[in-house]
């Protein structure tokens, strides 16, 4: 997106062809890749030797090396791995004024504020990553999915809080409310046989008739465990008997697989919407856990009222499902479409001021800017609230000493307003 004010020539700078791994240390657990290299290429690569980095955003199939750096990303078994901060090792980045990198390759140093924390999240503001070090695994032995479902959405999260404490965590545990579950359940194919429906069937009776449980408030967990068999096993049972302290039960490997690939087609379901006139989107944020409920709450019962206040005819979806969790808080992201026949005005200029007004109704509640998306120039309006003045000017003064000529003009952060342009 070139900004308004923008008179230079510019240039779109394309690191595709920066897609290779330098050298894979198989002591040390580290390998070296160019910043271009795609996410889900990194790990094929690695699995011939055997080895994974274990960081899977939502976005590996397109997302790179160097963009998971830039915008502080986070994959969804980071519960095992790490988020990409716990996973890089060292970072090369072309600046302005040169290049940025550590004189060694160490698993931690105390040497003043660390510089790796001014690349991670800073956008392509301040210059080109290149090269990334990062820390690598063996693959595990076992990957098994899983399943349960829960009464509510509430008792959901009070099992993933007891979880956190207890640091009874598989790779993934996502939680998703009812809308995402029934949504879920609509993409499914139907059974393959006359057996496979009665199956289904009984399975749904045994769920509503017999277990009481009410299908306009369940809600779904999906489960991946990874790891040796034992350890696996044991993760296994300590989970399924606490989801059973707060009225859960297994709900099988195959609904958790399902679960846990429907992540990765969601984005194909925007795109195909958009042909049937729907648009859709998600955006993300983390609050403390004694939030989560409250703002899941609050936030969808904004996106509708600012729904009908912009004349949208047709009921919005809204859900959410909370896909991090951390010893004090977790994700949670929200799915938002609706249905754009008959509006008078641009129906993404609507949707851009719903999900701000939602935006709003998340900091209201405790929530954050942003888990993993990062602040872009979409959400560069709430970030000095966010990181206040003080924060606000360590940023601009870094930005203004590496590339005072404002070279890397993205204008994401906002950290180029006061720079000049010529």
């Amino acid at each position: 997106m070139c900004l308004a004010h923008e008179k230079r020539m510019i240039v779109s700078l394309d690191t595709s062809q920066m897609n290779r791994i330098l050298w894979i240390d198989d002591k040390n657990w580290t390998v070296c890749v160019e910043a271009g290299k795609v996410g889900q290429d990194l790990e094929a690569e690695l699995a011939k030797n055997g080895f994974c980095t274990g960081h899977e955003p939502d976005s590996m199939e397109f997302s790179t090396v160097g963009g998971w750096v830039a915008t502080r990303a986070s994959g969804m078994k980071k519960n095992v791995y790490g988020n990409i901060e716990d996973l890089v090792v060292h970072i090369k980045m072309v600046t302005a004024r040169g290049v940025i990198q550590k004189n060694c390759q160490v698993p931690r140093m105390s040497a003043g504020p660390d510089i790796h924390q001014f690349i991670l999240g800073s956008e392509g503001t301040l210059g080109v990553v290149t090269e990334v070090v990062m820390k690598i695994r063996p693959l595990p032995a076992v990957k098994r999915y899983g399943s349960i479902v829960f009464p509510s959405f509430e008792e959901g999260v009070a099992c993933l809080r007891q979880a956190a404490k207890e640091r009874c965590w598989p790779a993934s545990i996502r939680l998703v409310d009812n809308q995402q579950f029934r949504f879920g359940q609509a993409l499914k194919c139907e059974a393959p046989s006359a057996l496979g429906g009665v199956w289904d069937t009984a399975r749904k009776f045994y769920v509503t008739q017999i277990k009481g449980y009410n299908t306009e408030k369940m809600c779904v967990c999906t489960l991946l465990f990874e790891g040796s068999e034992s350890d696996v096993t044991h993760l296994e049972k300590r989970l399924y008997a606490m989801a059973a302290l707060h009225g859960g039960m297994p709900a099988g490997e195959e609904n958790g697989l399902r679960g846990y690939t429907l992540t990765f087609v969601i984005a194909y379901l925007r795109d195909l919407g958009f042909e049937y006139g729907v648009v859709s989107e998600s955006f993300e944020t983390s609050a403390p856990w004694d939030r989560v409920v409250d703002l899941c709450r609050n936030v969808k019962f904004r996106v509708k009222k600012e729904c009908d206040l912009r004349g949208v005819r047709h009921p919005p979806l809204i859900s959410c499902r909370v896909t991090q969790s951390y010893d004090s808080g977790a994700c949670i992201y929200f799915y938002f479409a609706f249905n754009y026949r008959g509006l008078d005005q641009d129906p993404v200029h609507v949707y851009e001021e719903i999900e701000n007004a939602a935006r709003d109704e998340i900091i209201a509640n405790g929530g954050s800017i942003s888990h993993h998306h990062g602040v872009g120039k979409l959400r560069k309006q709430w970030l000095r609230e966010t990181i206040s003045d003080c924060g606000m000017g360590i940023l601009k003064s870094v930005k203004a000493f590496i590339d005072p000529k404002n070279i890397f003009a993205a204008g994401n952060l906002a950290l180029d307003d006061d720079l000049s342009s010529k």
